[in-house]
């Protein structure tokens, strides 16, 4: 005789996560949503600045004004500051984020890291097709093929923040964490393709920064006044060596250790995380926005977005190319991994956090400025390209989203509910006998005051029942 196999469960896509990942998800997505709220009104602001006859010429001159000490090279104008200094914080908190979870979160599994990181290529080289094939059949310049190819977490999570979309934790952190692997793929999109020339002295510092950094963290020294300035010369060092200043922060991100030892409640990396995460949600990203965003809206304008190869295509990849590429990564992992999609979900779920993810607006503009150096026109209307493409990508995702959004706040209630009110939802806890006794217990009260109740009422019933009767008969002994 034969031991019974075995059941085997088949893996899920997008299946409920875990409780820790499920917290951690809560308070990262919760600071990016109000730093997505910000990000917002800076942009907004920035094309009203910059729109305004009477103000437009204080945007350009505070946008170019120049500070720092130009003899170490860093005589850089307020926007250069914003783009090369603010952002490298920004990237920092990629940095950490990407290795918490390559060591403590979904992508240490590679089974479950071979759906964001497959999702988040497909969703980065289907743009850049887009754009491509349409700068090759409409003779444009192909040096933004990168511009489509990047995701904005913060502006995605604003979008969600302001139509009100209750969407189940699981597609929210399948939206940060390939928003995670985007960002890590645009720092190497940005080391290797935008790097025109090195200054090798410079680079050898920051390298050998970088390892002192990683020294100290190993040594366990403390003390923000120790890190501080050294990030500071090691960024420093990186801008001047012509690697872009931004990816010292990754560097510096990578190396925090994101794993706790024993009697640590957080580890280093995610004290950090967390104490730099409000800086640069804050103020790194709309700061950078500020100077970013204003560009010159007009008739004229819009119509070359929609007539010029350059700016067509990076539209076409934000809004179609994206969606596309995520979905169909996503599906292809499904397909070829013989995992199946959560119960509680449909592909037309998938298919419209897909089309969320087309929000290219931070690395984006970053890309484009870095692709069309030297030609400021082209510069411009690839960036309002962005803003066109991301808007576009907004609506879309809007009208998906909302489609569905009942069924989400169903299943965000299930989410949610704690009925034996012990701070755990009740969802983590169906497999704890100790939850159904509580359980028990709580019903068994509840039936207990409703026979109670039940008694009274049948009581007061029967005392006027015999009121009545008693009544009945005292006139004449004739029934009332």
């Amino acid at each position: 005789m034969t031991a019974p196999r075995a059941r085997i469960h088949p893996r899920k896509v997008l299946g409920r996560l875990s409780l820790p990942e499920r917290s951690f998800v809560a308070d990262a997505l919760r600071t990016e949503t109000v730093g997505g709220i910000l990000l917002l009104i800076a942009a907004v602001a920035a094309l009203v600045w910059a729109n305004i006859p009477a103000l437009r010429h204080s945007y350009e001159a505070v946008s170019d004004f120049h500070l720092g000490p130009g003899a170490l090279g860093l005589n850089l104008s307020v926007a250069h500051w914003a783009a090369d200094g603010l952002l490298a914080v920004f990237f920092f908190v990629a940095g950490i984020e990407l290795k918490r979870e390559l060591v403590a979160g979904d992508l240490r599994d590679p089974r479950a890291a071979a759906l964001p990181v497959v999702a988040a290529l497909c969703g980065m080289a289907v743009p850049a097709l887009f754009y491509t094939l349409t700068n090759l059949t409409g003779h444009g310049s192909t040096q933004g093929w990168a511009v489509p190819t990047a995701t904005d977490i913060a502006f995605a999570l604003a979008v969600l923040a302001v139509i009100g979309t209750s969407l189940p934790s699981a597609l929210r952190a399948f939206l940060l964490t390939l928003a995670v692997v985007d960002d890590l793929f645009a720092i190497m999109i940005i080391a290797i393709f935008f790097t025109d020339r090195l200054n090798f002295a410079a680079l050898g510092g920051a390298v050998a920064a970088l390892v002192v950094f990683w020294l100290l963290l190993r040594k366990g020294v403390r003390g923000w006044y120790v890190y501080v300035p050294l990030a500071l010369v090691i960024w420093a060092l990186m801008y001047n060596s012509g690697v872009h200043a931004t990816i010292a922060g990754v560097a510096m991100g990578l190396m925090l250790r994101c794993t706790t030892r024993e009697g640590e409640q957080h580890s280093p990396g995610e004290h950090i995380e967390h104490l730099v995460r409000p800086l640069s949600a804050g103020l790194a990203v709309p700061v950078f926005a500020l100077f970013s965003a204003g560009v010159m809206v007009s008739g004229g304008a819009l119509r070359d977005v929609f007539t010029r190869p350059e700016t067509l295509g990076v539209v076409l990849g934000l809004v179609f190319g994206k969606t596309l590429g995520i979905f169909g990564g996503t599906w292809l992992t499904a397909r070829f991994t013989r995992a199946s999609l959560s119960d509680d979900l449909a592909w037309a779920d998938v298919f419209a956090v897909a089309s969320l993810a087309g929000i290219g607006f931070t690395v984006s503009l970053l890309i484009g400025e870095l692709a069309f150096t030297g030609d400021a026109v082209l510069t411009d209307e690839v960036k309002a390209a962005v803003l066109t493409g991301s808007l576009i990508a907004a609506v879309c995702a809007t009208v998906l989203l909302k489609i569905r959004n009942a069924k989400y706040r169903r299943l965000c209630a299930e989410e949610e509910r704690d009925d034996d009110l012990d701070g755990i939802p009740d969802v983590y806890e169906q497999d704890d006998p100790a939850y159904h006794l509580r359980m028990a217990e709580i019903h068994e009260r509840k039936a207990a005051e409703h026979r109670r109740i039940a008694a009274e009422r049948a009581a007061v019933a029967r005392g006027g029942l015999a009121e009545v009767a008693g009544g009945a008969g005292e006139e004449d002994d004739r029934p009332a």
